[in-house]
């Protein structure tokens, strides 16, 4: 009955990002740079970063440890490395932002709380109960391998670019300045693809439909916030560099 349920699941959440994707085309999200009333109640930004981005942790670490894989060694490796990403986007990352007293609408956290419930349960479930289990074998797998790599590599360019933004901004202040550190020499938004790297990789190294679905849905909400990003950096700052693409190096 679950394995029914889990499949059609996936497929809706499939068309929901679907449906996203189109959306952002034309309407940025309005949080950060692109905040803007009309969206209801608002909340400390660092506080709605926590709320919504918590989940991620609690369901996918719930699952992990009500499962009769726990004990496998594949399992583990699973959950570190999701652990190793949510863990400082949950907890970390949101007290680092500089910027001040900066506000998110609610609505923007509800709708970030219910993605990371609803993947959190895709991912945790399908690894932990209703997909196919991995042996150590795994472990040599060409696959895992890969993924591993892909899913480090982009976590450090994530990790690193987000550094760099950061240190653009003195306390407090709340303004915008080019970034022409790091990778952002060739892209507006290395941040993103970083993170896109990273869950390619998870989509790789687990080989599972959830993770593909996973990458699938970061591209749909990061690939038009990046084109957004980068529309906006030309459109402010006359001597932007022509060169640089929005997210991907040397293509787009």
């Amino acid at each position: 009955m679950e394995r029914e349920f889990y499949r059609y699941l996936l497929i809706a959440w499939l068309g929901v990002g679907a449906c996203a994707f189109i959306s952002l085309q034309f309407l940025a999200a309005p949080y950060g740079r692109y905040s803007r009333s009309g969206w209801g109640p608002t909340i400390h930004r660092t506080a709605g970063w926590v709320i919504m981005e918590c989940p991620a942790v609690i369901v996918f670490l719930t699952f992990y440890l009500v499962s009769d894989r726990r004990t496998e060694p594949v399992a583990l490796a699973f959950l570190l490395l999701w652990l190793l990403h949510y863990v400082n986007r949950a907890l970390i990352y949101p007290f680092r932002l500089q910027g001040g007293q900066l506000r998110m609408p609610m609505s923007v956290m509800a709708m970030g709380f219910l993605f990371n419930v609803v993947n959190g349960y895709l991912q945790g479930r399908g690894l932990f109960t209703l997909g196919a289990a991995r042996g150590v074998e795994w472990f040599e797998d060409p696959r895992f391998i890969i993924g591993v790599l892909l899913f480090l590599g982009g976590y450090a360019l994530n990790r690193q670019s987000d550094a760099i933004l950061r240190g653009l901004r003195t306390p407090g202040n709340t303004g915008y300045r080019i970034p022409n550190a790091g990778a952002f020499c060739l892209v507006s938004c290395p941040n993103y693809f970083g993170e896109l790297v990273e869950w390619l990789g998870w989509a790789v190294l687990t080989w599972s439909p959830a993770g593909f679905a996973f990458f699938l849905w970061s591209a749909a909400n990061l690939i038009p916030r990046a084109r957004a990003h980068h529309r906006w950096y030309r459109e402010r700052f006359p001597g932007y560099p022509l060169e640089r693409k929005a997210v991907i190096p040397f293509l787009y």
